[in-house]
């Protein structure tokens, strides 16, 4: 990305930002900021996803997929593929399966038509 920023976002997260060419399509900071928002957001629900699993509540698919409904939810500060990267990022972290999840933008069942 930007060789005077300390921080350099995973490929994984910049491909949210760019064009298919792989040019970014929002400044560098701008990606670096949503990237560190989306990484500490995901730092910090570790804690709640394990205590919800913990809780006998829910199996780990279960908790990471609450996790998504409530990120992707009208009104949230993050936009839907900044959701299912949290959620990825997540389960990363928990060293749990992360979830198959769909963009909003591609009906179900349809992900594997082309």
């Amino acid at each position: 990305m930007d060789e005077t920023s300390q921080i350099q976002p995973p490929p994984s997260f910049a491909a949210l930002y760019a064009d298919r060419h792989g040019r970014l399509k929002a400044s560098i900071a701008d990606v670096v900021g949503r990237y560190e928002l989306c990484e500490d957001l995901a730092s910090h629900l570790v804690e709640q996803a394990q205590t919800l699993y913990h809780s006998g509540n829910s199996s780990e698919q279960g908790v990471l997929l609450g996790m998504h409904a409530g990120l992707a939810a009208e009104g949230s500060i993050v936009s839907p593929g900044e959701a299912r990267w949290i959620v990825q990022r997540l389960a990363e972290l928990l060293e749990w399966q992360a979830p198959l999840l769909h963009d909003a933008s591609t009906p179900t069942g349809a992900e594997g038509a082309a």
